[in-house]
């Protein structure tokens, strides 16, 4: 992925987005369940934001090979 601003984007149904800030093309969708909101008690904006923190900086270690992508699958909890 090319250096560029991203934006994180709530939108009109309730689903956030990541893109890039110059481009209309979503790169990662986060939709909550009416469960989950209920859960964060309107928080998930925040909660949005740090999920996707992390999944950048991941990503960008990932990018620089500072992590080791395993061979086996892996269970994701």
């Amino acid at each position: 992925m090319t250096t560029s601003f991203l934006e994180i984007v709530e939108m009109p149904d309730g689903r956030i987005i990541l893109r890039r800030a110059e481009d209309e093309e979503v790169l990662v969708t986060l939709d909550f369940s009416a469960d989950a909101r209920a859960f964060m008690q309107g928080h998930h904006v925040e909660v949005a934001k740090a999920m996707l923190n992390v999944g950048v900086q991941m990503a960008g270690r990932l990018a620089e090979g500072d992590i080791e992508q395993e061979e086996q699958p892996r269970v994701l909890h």
